[in-house]
């Protein structure tokens, strides 16, 4: 049709028609201000949204809030739904975790997906519910749960379309802490970090049939807690597969990898999630430390730049928060909640400061999203904190309570609980966050 057009040029309308039609078509998919699946579009972190407040008010206009159950999985908003995991214990170990799909404007509930599990397998005090964040792709969702569930759930009404069980199905050993990693899209492949046997730590399912299409790499002696992201890099598209035995540049579309670099990561704690910026990756973590690698831009393959383990007090290694790079510099917390700037190149250490996260306490996390040249930056005292970032300093513009406390915490606070350890959704000039106990949706539109 749109070849037919071309050759009359006379017919000039039917031209603009078909290209609106072409473009409508694509804002439907995913609308541009969506926030369809962890870290947001593309898992960058970037909220490129304009019209945006200034300066904090003392108090967030709050545009609805709900009562939810328990969890760690942050929201996506996409066409106009907001999408969340949560779970209720039913006895002892038994709970039933749901899916849930909000209106975005009105926090009511469009509908619910439960389904029963049981807990014993994980470390009690974080077995609260499920962790990873619902992956939005067209007119399908995709929810795990916190044992290994996946659903391919109707965005419109819940109804399952397939699912899989990563225990029954691939053999997976549960992790200490569960199953964490948020599905990814790309193309007719979901692919996600299963923790299976046999090589299928990360396995690609055919999106549309939940069929296996490949697996890759083994789950021995544990399989992680990283969300694997997608970059072009060296001429190639490739998966950014992070687990306790290195990191590795994946073919997407076979499983078999580009390159791979070994790096024991205690704990398994592969939880930040690998940040990319031009020919540099990083990624950090507790009790491991920092490792930068370098992307060679002509073909498929990475070296190690730079690595700070811990035994240095000066180096980024976060227990939850994915760090960030800005130009020749990477910005990050220790375990301690201290917040560092490092140089890109060498991972000396320029500057730290406590003023983000205000106690020095172990497993103090905070989360970042970049706006322009400054940053939203929500901390698990409850508080939201609009900053600027720069080799001179943290320079703070304004701070204001975002949700209360809820989640029990082992190490001594402030407050005695935490806010929360999940990533808010940003979108529409809206955020929309959770603790244990409700979701909440505050406007950051500028009046």
């Amino acid at each position: 049709m749109l070849i037919e057009t071309y050759r009359r040029p006379c017919n000039r309308s039917r031209i603009l028609i078909s290209i609106a039609l072409l473009i409508a078509g694509a804002i439907t998919h995913v609308r541009a201000d969506d926030w369809p699946e962890w870290r947001g579009l593309g898992r960058l972190g970037v909220w490129n949204e304009t019209g945006l407040v200034d300066r904090l008010p003392a108090s967030l206009p709050v545009k609805w809030r709900i009562p939810i159950n328990r969890g760690y999985s942050g929201p996506s908003v996409a066409n106009g739904r907001v999408f969340v995991t949560d779970a209720r214990r039913t006895r002892g170990d038994r709970v039933v975790e749901r899916a849930l799909a909000l209106d975005e404007n009105t926090g009511k509930t469009l509908w619910a997906k439960e389904w029963e599990t049981d807990y014993s397998a994980m470390v009690d005090v974080w077995a609260i519910g499920p962790v990873a964040t619902p992956t939005v792709d067209g007119d399908r969702v995709y929810v795990v749960g916190r044992m290994g569930d996946l659903f391919a759930l109707n965005v419109s009404d819940g109804r399952v379309l397939w699912q899989r069980n990563y225990e029954k199905d691939f053999g997976m050993i549960v992790p200490l802490y569960g199953t964490t990693s948020a599905p990814i899209v790309d193309g007719d492949r979901l692919i996600t970090v299963v923790g299976g046997t046999d090589n299928a730590n990360f396995v690609a399912f055919n999106k549309l049939t939940g069929d296996e299409i490949w697996r890759g790499r083994s789950s021995d002696p544990e399989p992680g807690y990283a969300q694997p992201t997608l970059i072009e890099a060296g001429g190639v598209r490739q998966l950014i597969a992070w687990d306790p035995n290195g990191i590795s540049g994946l073919d997407p579309a076979t499983g078999k990898a580009y390159w791979d670099i070994p790096f024991t990561v205690q704990l398994a704690l592969t939880i930040a999630t690998p940040i990319r910026s031009g020919p540099y990756l990083f990624v950090a973590t507790q009790y491991s430390g920092a490792r930068m690698f370098k992307l060679d831009e002509h073909k498929p393959t990475a070296t190690l730049l730079w690595s700070n383990d811990t035994s240095k007090e000066d180096t980024i290694n976060p227990a939850t928060s994915t760090p960030v790079i800005q130009g020749d510099y990477v910005y990050g917390l220790g375990s301690y909640g201290t917040l560092r700037c490092l140089e890109v190149a060498t991972g000396k250490l320029v500057w730290e400061s406590q003023a983000l996260t205000k106690e020095h306490v172990m497993y103090t996390s905070a989360y970042f999203v970049r706006n322009g040249d400054r940053y939203f930056i929500n901390n698990d005292r409850g508080e939201l904190v609009i900053a600027k970032l720069s080799p001179q300093g943290f320079e703070e513009i304004s701070r204001s309570i975002l949700i209360t406390p809820t989640h029990p915490q082992i190490r001594r606070r402030e407050a005695g609980l935490v806010a929360h350890w999940s990533q808010p959704a940003y979108a529409n000039k809206h955020l929309v966050t959770r603790n244990d106990s409700e979701i909440v949706r505050v406007s950051l539109a500028k009046e």
